[in-house]
């Protein structure tokens, strides 16, 4: 649905009234404004102006755009994301369409994570007449009061890895999911109930990087409004609970080049080709400042701790899903690898661009990917590491803010605004963090110091 008067059809024969204009900021907080559609020939005029030139609002009250000196921006919608919202009432309904961000000049803002990975894959496009695609895997968990303290949050069930009812309490909740998701124009490829009491994820297909991010967005929105309809939150924490599995977001993705699969070269070695070697040498020479990007809040890093099965270890492997890359097991079309660091917490914009930026400098530079690492890396003592030469992501989110702050490669990706905005907000959160006195601290030292 890419033109004006597809977008009015569709408008009207769904009986729409709101159009909620939506974007996300640099944090990937989804972010909109509505507009009412007024009926007659000047309400259609209206709508169509909007459709065709979008919407200007007050930038300047979006942590990290711009200052208040220069705060007009203009919305303008990209018509092929006009979707109905499933959880909205079916009479006088409300359609939403995902926006690029322009100045009031008329020109790109570069302080658009939308506009961002456009920009990289764009560039994808004209210099190798390339296509990047991405298919990830969020996970969540559904919480629910606990009956002893109502302000504190616990798993909505017990079940476990793939379990059914009555140990797995939410299939009719995954059910509606499915539906929602699937009139949103989704093809959802499973569901199912996760290891941790509480944990759920549901698949899609992969699709090119812009339309998944797009989908991330307003995946994680659909999970949370029909959770509230059950009575339960849907969080997508990276780690929400002590002793339970963190959630992930691995990132399965490939690189197309003239309309072909690259990964894939049957007489190779493993059947991966140079230009996927490459790629993953790429992210492994860049993942300890990716993560900063893909694990962006300081809860990121209490599921990714060296000493238990999170995907800290720089390494990458073909079955062995101890390492940081994996590549699945498919080969031919299928062929691509699983980066398995992300958390569902990231802003999927800037994930996917920071991604595709370092393995495009490791297949520019022809980086080569070191020997792949079969044997159990959780296993490994400490010198069997070193011995390999395998490292671990940052432990928390300061040293990987820092890792960051000195990548040039990731640097150009995202652009001088994002990235010192970036920086200067995660910064700010780590500092706040370091500070606070918490309810461990107080529990451990209080009655004895």
């Amino acid at each position: 649905m890419e033109s004006v008067e597809k977008a009015l059809e569709c408008i009207t024969e769904n009986d729409v009234k709101f159009l909620r204009l939506q974007f996300v900021d640099i944090m990937g907080i989804p972010k909109n404004v509505a507009y009412p559609i007024k009926s007659g020939e000047k309400g259609l005029e209206e709508l169509r102006e909007v459709l065709t030139e979008g919407l200007y609002f007050d930038g300047s009250s979006i942590n990290g755009f711009v200052s208040i000196d220069c705060s007009d921006m203009i919305l303008k919608p990209d018509l092929s994301t006009l979707s109905v919202l499933p959880w909205r009432p079916t009479e006088k309904s409300v359609a939403r369409v995902i926006c690029d961000i322009y100045t009031a000049e008329g020109k790109p803002f570069e302080g658009d994570p939308r506009g961002c990975l456009k920009r990289i894959m764009n560039s994808l496009k004209e210099d190798m007449k390339g296509d990047y695609y991405v298919g990830p895997e969020p996970e969540f968990f559904l919480v629910k009061p606990s009956h002893h303290n109502p302000h504190v949050m616990i798993p909505a069930d017990d079940g476990e890895y793939f379990d059914l009812e009555p140990l797995d309490d939410a299939p009719n909740i995954r059910r509606d999911i499915v539906f929602a998701l699937e009139n949103l124009g989704f093809h959802v490829e499973a569901s199912h109930h996760e290891v941790a009491p509480g944990q759920h994820e549901v698949d899609f297909k992969f699709d090119d990087a812009l339309k998944t991010a797009d989908s991330v967005v307003t995946f994680k929105t659909t999970i949370k409004m029909i959770a509230k309809r059950y009575g339960f939150m849907a969080t997508f924490m990276p780690k929400p609970f002590y002793g339970m599995n963190g959630s992930g977001m691995h990132c399965h993705q490939s690189i197309w080049l003239n309309g072909e699969p690259t990964f894939y070269d049957e007489n190779a070695p493993y059947q991966l080709s140079d230009t996927c070697l490459n790629y993953i040498g790429g992210i492994l020479e860049h993942a300890k400042a990716i993560v900063a990007i893909t694990n962006p809040t300081v809860n990121s890093y209490k599921r990714l701790v060296p000493g238990y099965e999170a995907p800290v270890n720089i390494a990458w492997a073909n079955k062995n899903r101890s390492a940081i890359i994996r590549v699945p097991a498919a080969r031919g079309k299928g062929a691509r690898i699983e980066f398995r660091a992300p958390d569902p917490s990231c802003n999927p914009y800037l994930a996917f661009a920071v991604m595709l930026a370092a393995g495009l400098d490791g297949i520019k530079r022809k980086l080569s990917a070191p020997e792949p690492v079969e044997k159990n890396i959780f296993a490994m003592s400490e010198a069997e590491k070193k011995e390999l030469g395998i490292e671990s992501v940052p432990s928390n989110l300061k040293e990987a803010l820092d890792e960051l702050e000195n990548n040039t490669v990731l640097k150009n990706a995202l652009g001088t605004h994002i990235f010192e905005n970036f920086l200067e907000a995660k910064y700010n959160e780590w500092d706040s963090f370091r500070t606070a006195v918490t309810d461990w601290e107080t529990k451990k030292y209080l009655k004895f110091l």
